[in-house]
């Protein structure tokens, strides 16, 4: 009986005791996690990197890797810090000829790693390949050119100006890849819906790559007049460069929107326009659009038909 009190006192809870309990119970866990954080692990981190190479002669034509992996070896307490986002040292990788370099076998890495990553020791690296493009600065001056084709009108209105750009060139300076890529104007695609006012809009010099090239400037103003219009039909003579004997037709119809207030001057001058066909093309297609000239330059052409070769 006495046997068994004493048993039961022992492991009763003592409320009065029970701070002191918690504390040896966090001392215990304490010791345990400094202890365990002494002994050596292996785990994979993430190591950012930095690529250095002559960036007044070079530029980036893609994104570079952000990081490497590696499997290391080291104290819990290196590898816990590390894990948490501390004191994670930069890998700076040297390019002595990064246009050269297409890609890193990441295990080549290892002696230029080892120094930069402090007391731990590197088992492996767990990163494949690291892809690069890089290529010498150039600069260039391109024309620019604004789209409109997606910008609708208000029924009765339409565009009765020239379109204009200002400025209307930019000055590129980049990859050379990414330049040399381009064709000799840049379009800027204006969208705008029921448009009847006159028209200007800012927009971004924007192009597949143009994240990786300085632009100067980076945005540009396009503007044109808008009125009322009028669609007016008109047939024309086809004028051609060799006996049309075999062409099923010697003239067309086209189709014009002319601003109101010019109407009666586009008939009168309607007669001026010239409808021309190459030999050379309308033998080798076997149909062709004709080449028009002496169009007023407030007349904006809608439509015209093609001419057809006949079959031998």
């Amino acid at each position: 009986m006495n046997i068994g009190r004493v048993i039961f006192n022992f492991l009763r809870f003592d409320r009065a005791n029970w701070k002191a309990v918690v504390l040896c119970i966090l001392a215990a866990i304490v010791f345990w996690v400094f202890n365990a954080f002494n002994k050596e692990y292996s785990t994979n981190l993430r190591f950012p990197i930095l690529f250095e190479f002559d960036g007044e002669r070079y530029v980036p034509a893609e994104h570079f890797p952000k990081s490497v992996t590696l499997n290391v070896t080291g104290i819990g307490w290196d590898l816990f810090r590390r894990r948490i986002g501390l004191k994670i040292p930069q890998v700076i990788i040297p390019l002595e000829r990064p246009a050269e370099i297409k890609k890193i076998v990441a295990s080549t890495l290892v002696p230029v790693v080892a120094t930069q990553i402090g007391g731990l020791k590197i088992n492996f690296v767990v990163t494949d390949t690291l892809y690069l493009r890089i290529d010498k600065r150039d600069s260039h001056r391109y024309k620019l050119k604004a789209d409109v084709s997606g910008v609708t009108f208000r029924e009765g209105y339409g565009r009765i100006s020239p379109v204009v750009v200002l400025p209307d060139s930019v000055k590129l300076e980049g990859p050379e890849s990414r330049l040399h890529a381009l064709i000799d104007s840049i379009p800027l695609t204006v969208d705008s819906k029921n448009v009847s006012e006159n028209f200007r809009e800012e927009v971004e010099i924007s192009f597949p790559g143009s994240e990786f090239v300085k632009r100067d400037p980076p945005v540009a103003q396009v503007m044109f007049e808008v009125g009322q219009v009028q669609v007016v039909n008109k047939k024309l003579k086809v004028v051609f460069d060799f006996p049309f004997g075999n062409v099923l037709q010697d003239s067309i119809e086209a189709r014009f929107q002319v601003p109101l207030n010019r109407v009666d001057d586009f008939n009168s001058q309607s007669r001026e326009i010239i409808s021309s066909v190459s030999s050379n093309y309308l033998r080798k297609n076997k149909t062709c659009l004709p080449k028009l000239s002496n169009v007023p330059s407030y007349a904006q052409l809608l439509r015209i038909d093609s001419v057809h070769l006949k079959a031998n």
